[in-house]
């Protein structure tokens, strides 16, 4: 018997009307967007390459691509999420290359890229660690990557501050307090366990902090040695 074709996610797929309502409603995240987008272009050089794993809409390298000139390239496992976010960028004015493929066999060359993305996604990788040694392979010599994604601690509390602070209308609040409490919080990882994937990994290691509901994950990748 042949082996299933690993599919790259958890779950149900982000595709058609599901990815439509997903990115309407994360369109009211923009300030965040915009603000991490501000954050990780901070002395960044003009030129360098990025890429952003599990991109959906778009929204972020978006506002990455408004803040300089750098090569910004998409990958997501939704074909939807790649129409909507080439779409988005067209409509915005700005260059991104958002293709289609899976993030544990990403389809570009070593030592690609200078920095790696990947927001409010990688719980749903079906193979987290093969995602990162992916990210380590198409990284340049002294690149980083980094992971945002909810905590696996996180209290409903502030998950559910977190809703309101994003108006985003009574059944809609609802549909995402339940999604939350019973698919995302479920897949979610500890510290611990982002610590032990990124140990096992090309990385053998990470920076993990705390930040509101989530941990942001720092991968760096040793720079090639001199001589």
């Amino acid at each position: 018997m042949q082996p299933n074709v690993d599919k790259g996610f958890k779950g149900m797929g982000m595709e058609g009307r599901i990815a439509a309502w997903y990115a309407r409603n994360t369109a009211r995240d923009m300030h965040d967007f915009a603000a991490l987008a501000q954050r990780v272009t901070t002395a960044l050089p003009t030129g360098s390459r990025i890429l952003e794993v599990a991109p959906g809409p778009g929204y972020l390298a978006i506002e990455i691509a408004r803040r300089g000139k750098y090569r910004i390239t998409g990958l997501d496992i939704s074909h939807s999420f790649v129409e909507i976010a080439t779409r988005n960028a067209h409509e915005a004015h700005v260059d991104i290359d958002f293709r289609q493929g899976n993030a544990s066999a990403m389809p570009f060359p070593e030592s690609t890229f200078d920095l790696i993305l990947c927001r409010a996604a990688f719980k749903n990788f079906s193979q987290p660690v093969a995602a990162m040694d992916e990210m380590h392979r198409v990284l340049k010599p002294g690149g980083r990557a980094l992971i945002v994604d909810l905590r696996k601690d996180a209290a409903m509390g502030d998950i559910n501050a977190y809703i309101k602070q994003s108006d985003l209308g009574w059944a809609n609040s609802v549909i995402y307090k339940v999604t939350f409490r019973y698919l995302l919080l479920p897949r979610a990882y500890s510290r611990q366990q982002f610590a032990d994937m990124a140990s096992s990994s090309a990385f053998a290691g990470a920076s993990i902090d705390a930040s509101g509901i989530g941990f942001e994950i720092t991968l760096q990748k040793d720079a090639r040695p001199s001589g």
